[in-house]
């Protein structure tokens, strides 16, 4: 299934993209897109019985906003240099675990909202990622085959970075990592189901139109599964939590001088094989 929220900011309702290409009202039988749902076997099971019987109401799409496609977001947990790729076009060894860091929830926004530079900034980057949606409790698991047992689902990320923050100001990457609006997530959460192999997806970006990342998670350094194990050693993780896996070569940190950081003005579109597509225009904060 393709379970996304749509509405204006802070009153999205939970929707459907079903099969015909239709979108499809999911309010009268739950009230959200969230970990509560996600963790319901018995809420999913109507959702996909509404869905087949063609009972769902249709919604109009003319002028709908799409909102990030999973409220109520726990935590966001993001896996660094995670590309052999990635990794290389900036000269970085490759990690011997994965390099994790934290971005706050209300970094979250949707797939097509507006996207601020921060003020000061000078080394605003992006970041086209897979995310790992959670539909089950994880902490201590025993394996990586354990790990992909507990995704609900997977959805496109931009991981907007901005790079002085992150590495040139001292401290952790958060700082370089949960300025407002560096989280567009969406447009739909796509359930495991219908993702049968994470690691066989296409990543692509494009920056005013041309072409900056080329990519496919089977590039990934440390693979879904195993990154989902691996946190659960440090951290619990709740159902909706969102882990976003790294991101392919192809940023403006990796280019050569002078390296084409974002500026207001500037759009970004990206996607995944079967993940959807976003755009973000860029605006001065």
């Amino acid at each position: 299934m393709k379970l996304l929220r749509v509405g204006p900011v802070g009153a999205e309702r939970p929707a459907l993209l079903h099969e015909d290409g239709t979108l499809r009202d999911l309010s009268g039988l739950v009230p959200d897109i969230d970990g509560a749902l996600l963790a319901d076997a018995a809420a999913l099971g109507r959702i996909r019985e509404a869905a087949a019987s063609g009972e769902l109401p249709v919604l109009d799409r003319e002028g709908l906003r799409t909102g990030a496609a999973v409220g109520r977001i726990g935590k966001v947990v993001g896996i660094g240099l995670n590309y052999h790729g990635h990794a290389a076009e900036i000269g970085a060894a490759i990690p011997e675990e994965p390099i994790m860091f934290l971005k706050a929830p209300d970094t979250v926004v949707g797939p097509d909202d507006t996207v601020l530079v921060p003020r000061g900034s000078v080394k605003t980057d992006w970041e086209a990622e897979l995310g790992v949606v959670i539909g089950s409790t994880a902490r201590y698991l025993d394996s990586p085959a354990e790990g992909l047992a507990h995704v609900a689902g997977y959805v496109l990320v931009n991981d907007v970075s901005e790079r002085e923050f992150q590495i040139e100001r001292g401290g952790t990457w958060d700082k370089g990592k949960n300025c407002e609006t560096f989280t567009p997530l969406g447009p739909w959460l796509v359930t495991a189901d219908e993702i049968p192999d994470p690691q066989a997806l296409g990543v692509r970006l494009w920056v005013n139109g041309e072409q900056k990342q080329d990519g496919a998670t089977s590039d990934q350094i440390f693979p879904v599964g195993e990154v989902v194990h691996y946190l659960s050693r440090f951290m619990t993780l709740h159902p909706g939590d969102v882990i976003v896996t790294g991101t392919p070569a192809g940023v403006a940190m990796g280019q050569p001088e002078p390296k084409p950081y974002l500026r207001a003005g500037d759009v970004i579109e990206l996607e995944i094989d079967g993940l959807g597509r976003q755009r973000q225009e860029l605006k001065d904060a």
